[in-house]
């Protein structure tokens, strides 16, 4: 803040966020400390570059009042980002009832007598406000972490294929290994079963022998070992091949 005898003025620099191919504007605020009417004029360095509205105008005693300073679109940006342009305000006292089509040159005019009071402002460029960068939920404190998420509440694509791929990874042996597990759990028990039929077949086969030798003598008994040997083959054969 500016602070003269007869205005303060808010701000002292003139900040414009720079950004090419458009219209920026700023403005300043007049405060008038006096208990009489101020007159006040804006002139500046470079009138083709800023328009002032107003350039000139009346501030009413203990009153503000506003001026909004506007830089037309720049097609090149300054180099390293600097501006010499520079603002002068003049304020002078002024006689009750004089309106702001009453205000003349000559008023500031100091060779006159009059009591000019000038203060200098000075044009800064400052770089335009950047967008906010989107917040990761899991980055929050207390909160489990998360992969992020989009706009639309979509969960990252990439990042929800990689998780998936390990949950995969992970638990897929485990099934394999589990079902071959049972796989072999199961024809060992057909095996076991089949050692049992063949012994129990063995166990018949010796009793029928016995039997024959007793009623029928040795050839009938002969010929149906031979039948029972034969089906006895048959049967491990399959098992055999089954596991």
């Amino acid at each position: 803040m500016s602070t003269g005898e007869l205005l303060s003025i808010e701000p002292i620099e003139l900040k414009f966020p720079f950004e090419l191919k458009k219209q920026i504007s700023c403005s300043l605020q007049l405060s008038n400390k006096t208990d009489n009417y101020v007159v006040f004029k804006v002139k500046t360095t470079n009138p083709k570059k800023y328009c002032v509205r107003p350039n000139t105008g009346i501030v009413s005693p203990r009153s503000s009042c506003d001026v909004i300073v506007t830089m037309q679109a720049q097609k090149e940006a300054p180099t390293d980002m600097q501006c010499k342009d520079k603002f002068l305000l003049q304020s002078v006292k002024t006689n009750d009832g004089v309106s702001a089509k009453d205000i003349t040159p000559e008023m500031f005019n100091k060779e006159a007598g009059h009591v000019v009071e000038e203060c200098k402002l000075r044009v800064v460029y400052v770089s335009p406000p950047q967008p906010p960068s989107p917040v990761r939920e899991g980055s929050e404190e207390g909160s489990s972490p998360r992969g992020s998420l989009s706009e639309n509440g979509n969960a990252n694509g990439s990042e929800f294929t990689i998780a998936a791929r390990a949950f995969v990874e992970r638990f897929e042996p485990q099934d394999k290994s589990a079902e071959a597990r049972t796989l072999i759990s199961k024809l060992t028990e057909e095996k076991n079963n089949a050692i049992q039929q063949n012994n129990k077949i063995r166990q018949e086969l010796e009793l029928l022998r016995h039997e024959g030798n007793k009623n029928h003598g040795g050839t009938g008994v002969s010929f149906l070992i031979v039948i029972l040997v034969g089906l006895l083959g048959i049967i491990l054969g399959y098992l055999m091949k089954k596991t």
